[in-house]
């Protein structure tokens, strides 16, 4: 299960994602995605978890960021139309936390 959540404010992103840590989730599950390159890295570098800035992560050419954003939730495991609605989102600022583990969602909630 892909669990995903938008955040606006990247001080609360941070500590979620150490509390997933702190839960035993594996840094290699959690994926930070945004349209500003350097909001995510600066997230990931906060955090101190490797590996979890998708923003880096080359899946091919793409004519427009927006496109290669929807294509990196997809490969997630988001669903098309959510992927759509949560690139529209970035587009407004926010960012999101993207986790591969089922125990995320009762981890944050």
């Amino acid at each position: 299960m892909t669990f995903v959540k938008a955040y606006t404010n990247d001080e609360t992103l941070e500590k979620d994602v150490n509390k997933l840590k702190d839960n035993n989730i594996s840094s290699g599950d959690i994926f930070i995605l945004s349209h500003d390159d350097d909001r995510t890295a600066r997230i990931v570098k906060n955090t101190e978890a490797s590996g979890v800035d998708y923003n880096k992560k080359d899946i091919g050419d793409f004519e427009k960021q927006g496109d290669e954003l929807r294509e990196k939730l997809r490969e997630l495991g988001v669903s098309d139309a959510d992927a759509h609605e949560y690139e529209e989102d970035m587009d407004e600022g926010k960012v999101f936390l993207i986790v591969k583990n089922d125990t995320a969602e009762g981890v944050l909630s």
